[in-house]
């Protein structure tokens, strides 16, 4: 199995140099691969501030990203959820981090926007708090 690194899948799906997409495309098609979970974190970073994508399409990539049967995903439950939480307005840096919080009493912060995102909709575990 190859780990890959952030710009393999920025090259792959942005296709913003032909002969690097190519090969990253193959590279993504021969065998399994892992992707870190800080790899993603940074994709997502790179795709909203680099390329404009808006939450919506972002939340897709990485959705579709970690359902393909060749891809291992680190702390992939962890991405999976916290990319269905960019689809519900989350931050991915917040959502993420949330998520990798799963069995704590709750999740302390100063952002208010995340406590606002979390207050939103169905109850999230562990709760996120304003300190």
């Amino acid at each position: 199995m190859r780990a890959v690194d952030t710009n393999v899948l920025v090259r792959a799906l942005v296709r913003d140099d032909a002969e690097q997409a190519a090969r990253a495309q193959a590279l993504l098609t021969d065998g399994e691969v892992y992707v870190p979970v800080t790899v993603m974190l940074e994709l997502e970073w790179v795709l909203r501030s680099r390329y404009g994508y808006g939450p919506k399409l972002v939340a897709q990539v990485l959705g579709k990203l970690t359902a393909l049967g060749n891809v291992v995903v680190g702390e992939h439950q962890a991405v999976v959820a916290a990319a269905a939480r960019v689809a519900q307005g989350w931050d991915f840096a917040g959502a993420l981090h949330h998520a990798l919080s799963e069995g704590c009493e709750d999740f302390a912060t100063f952002d208010t926007d995340l406590v606002r995102r979390a207050g939103r909709g169905a109850r999230v575990v562990p709760p996120v708090r304003r300190i």
